[in-house]
């Protein structure tokens, strides 16, 4: 009996699609794909930002970008010149329609909308087969992207919590050509709290309250935060609320339920929850195309799908170090950010936090950073699994 496909893609978010994307532009050499998303229709529920230029995947759809950042600690602000590597900031509305557009002019890539998968894939007779509320499937290949189904599955040694309303004045209050990547919050012996503003016009702007901690927080927990946050960049003037988002990011993954233990080299895990995501940051949206463009050339090759590549080691340790100092000084936290940017050149950090550092730039951000606790950390025998 032949297979429905010669891929299952489980999770239609950021890496199911982005893969598809990439199969995509095999044009008529794509495998038959298909994708399967549990949502019934693609809403504006996140952004996403990321450095670069004109050549990064998808900066010619970002909605807006940015020359300037800015960085404020009390008294003390800090300007990111990044003029030559932009901050883009993409909506997922915009990255939803551009893909489920090219998946419309493919006849070998399909998504099946309202299709939860209800049993756990089955290997049997050479295939996959995955039950969906739409019915049976089955693939030679499957790669699976779903987020743990339980805070059990998954640990980090901690959570990026985020929670954030785009609002609309009536009087100019931003300006749309400089964003805040992080205003701090006054310090918390528990967590590292911030707001992230980002301005498209004089009197338009996401603005997010984000949190560093070793928990994990709902939205109701940020919003009394938020709102605060907000009544202070608008200065008081009223505003309307047009787009809300909240997102939880695991950063530093040091456990992974049985949905992420690789079953067969035919079946593989990707996605945020599976490592695609920066340890020290959250970023991922650059990484996940990395990895969709190397998967999707593998498979158009024949060959066996390709896992999310490890960082280097050095760079993973430098992860690690600064995530553990970070949990256990948290009330320091702002002085360490305050110093990365304002001890390293801009084009060093951003390299860096970009996954494109020179050895240089590991001086550099070294150098930036206070010896006492991170020596302490480096001999700690504390480590990232």
């Amino acid at each position: 009996m032949p297979a429905d496909a010669d891929l299952l893609v489980i999770g239609g978010g950021c890496a199911g699609l982005s893969l598809a994307a990439q199969l995509g532009s095999y044009k008529d050499r794509a495998r038959r794909t298909i994708v399967l998303e549990q949502r019934s229709t693609y809403q504006n529920d996140r952004t996403w930002c990321f450095w670069g230029d004109i050549t990064t995947p998808y900066a010619h759809l970002a909605d807006h970008q940015w020359g300037e950042l800015q960085l404020i600690n009390g008294e003390q602000q800090v300007l990111i010149d990044c003029n030559h590597t932009p901050y883009h900031m993409l909506k997922s509305s915009t990255f939803y329609d551009s893909v489920m557009t090219g998946l419309a002019h493919n006849p070998l890539l399909s998504i099946q909308l309202n299709a939860a998968v209800v049993t756990e894939p089955i290997f049997r007779h050479g295939l996959w087969h995955v039950q969906t509320s739409q019915g049976e499937l089955t693939s030679k290949v499957v790669i699976d992207t779903r987020p743990a189904s339980s805070s059990s599955e998954l640990e980090a040694v901690l959570w990026q919590s985020f929670y954030g309303h785009e609002v609309l004045t009536n009087e100019p209050c931003f300006d749309p050509a400089c964003a805040e990547l992080m205003d701090f919050s006054a310090p918390n012996p528990m967590q590292i709290g911030f707001t992230y503003t980002l301005p498209v016009s004089t009197t338009r702007a996401l603005i997010e309250f984000t949190t560093f901690s070793a928990g994990r927080l709902t939205a109701g927990d940020l919003e009394t935060a938020l709102m605060q946050s907000i009544a202070k960049k608008v200065g008081g003037k009223p505003y309307k609320i047009v787009h809300s988002e909240y997102g939880l990011l695991p950063m530093g993954i040091t456990h992974r339920g049985a949905n992420s233990t690789p079953k067969d080299p035919s079946y593989i895990v990707s996605g945020l929850h599976a490592g695609a995501g920066r340890p020290s940051t959250g970023y991922a949206f650059q990484r996940i195309q990395n990895w969709a463009a190397q998967c999707a050339a593998r498979i158009v090759a024949g060959g066996l799908p390709k896992a999310q590549t490890k960082d280097p080691y050095f760079l993973s340790q430098m992860d690690r170090i600064f995530l553990n100092v970070l949990r256990d000084n948290p009330r320091h936290g702002p002085d360490l950010f305050t110093r990365l940017f304002s001890k390293a050149k801009s084009e060093q950090v951003i390299r860096f936090l970009s996954d494109k550092a020179h050895l240089s730039d590991y001086a550099a951000i070294i150098r930036a950073m206070p010896t006492a606790p991170f020596i302490k950390q480096l001999f700690s025998g504390k480590a990232l699994q």
